[in-house]
């Protein structure tokens, strides 16, 4: 009996020794097997045509390339059946994660749901894609983006007026978040929609004309709300030839660089900025973490339609000549010399 106490105790003793032997430092601790390939990420743009779409694609590609993914672009130039035979080309290629701009919220459902189905993880980087399911939304708060418009046109025009409302395609969900928020931002104003038109795929030349056949309507127009600052440059342009420009409240997004020279020129009121660095570089990094298999959690949704899904809402910045400095040129994304090349700053 003592005997087999002895070898029972060898044996202890020898199995304490075995496991001391296997972790002895954190140095020696087993690592997860690396991956035999890089992370494949699909990145689809809806078009290059903005201004800050460029922008986006290089952070996102130099953000996903330094955490060792590769990163293949595809641009649709806004045709919608491009992009779904470019996300489709992607689900051939195997790619890990898709990110996609989209050209239209509502037409992608059922090639989401193919990648889906392939086990590929789905981005919808700053639009939301209708009824999909996707497994992120990122995007900057667009019914903020709405209010932010709203408030500078109320705040210019404290007594009311008639306003034109010149929007990007119905077809962006984005669209009529920004519609929401702004028409919540000027009940109740005195400020009147008297006249408003869409903008197909964002067409900037499609504003000028929209613009010139609203004043011929209602020539006392107070302000215009441009959904982005492309529109904003042809509105612009259209009041310019009717000498207007400067007296009629200008609003516009995305910071463009022609769009911050017309406000501290005084022809344009506000800008909402949203730092896409922020967004490219946040939705790069879940992509490679999804692509890398580890589960992120995002306490945020929002509904699709169907779906609620996973989202991470960013806070746009409204940008006046007031703030230019701190916001935009403090934080490089314009220079000094670029925002004052037409006028001396004071």
């Amino acid at each position: 009996m003592k005997k087999e106490k002895k070898m029972i105790g060898l044996f202890l003793l020898l199995g304490i020794c075995a496991a001391l032997t296997g972790c002895g430092s954190e140095e020696k601790k087993e690592e997860p097997a690396p991956r035999e390939s890089k992370v494949k990420i699909g990145l689809c743009f809806d078009t290059f045509v903005l201004e800050r779409w460029i922008r986006d694609r290089d952070v996102f590609e130099t953000t996903a390339k330094i955490q060792g993914a590769e990163v293949n672009v595809q641009n649709a130039n806004g045709d919608v059946d491009q992009q779904i035979s470019q996300i489709r080309y992607f689900i051939k290629k195997r790619m890990d994660v898709i990110t996609i701009i989209a050209v239209d919220s509502s037409s992608l459902t059922d090639v989401v749901q193919e990648a889906k189905d392939a086990g590929i993880k789905v981005i919808a980087y700053d639009r939301l894609i209708r009824n999909a399911d996707v497994d992120l939304y990122i995007s900057f708060d667009n019914e903020q983006v709405g209010r932010l418009m709203g408030e500078a046109l109320k705040e210019r025009l404290p007594e009311g007026g008639d306003i034109f409302a010149i929007k990007g395609p119905p077809t962006d969900n984005n669209v009529s978040q920004v519609e929401k928020g702004f028409s919540e931002a000027i009940k109740g104003s005195g400020l009147n929609v008297v006249y408003q038109q869409y903008c197909d795929a964002w067409t900037a030349e499609l504003a000028y004309d929209a613009v010139s056949r609203g004043l011929e309507a209602y020539p006392d127009v107070a302000g215009i709300m441009c959904g982005n600052d492309g529109l904003a440059t042809e509105a612009v342009r259209a009041l310019t030839e009717n000498r207007l420009a400067g007296t009629v409240v200008v609003t516009g997004q995305d910071a463009d660089l022609n769009a911050c020279q017309r406000i501290v020129e005084g022809t344009q009121a506000m800008t909402v900025y949203k730092p896409v660095e922020t967004e490219a570089e946040t939705a790069a990094e879940y992509a490679v973490k999804m692509g890398n298999g580890i589960c992120v959690n995002v306490t945020g949704t929002i509904n699709d339609g169907t779906f609620d899904v996973p989202y991470i809402s960013l806070d746009p910045i409204a940008v006046t000549k007031e703030n230019m400095q701190t916001q935009i040129i403090d934080t490089n994304f314009h220079s000094e010399e670029e925002v004052y090349l037409n006028i001396r700053k004071e």
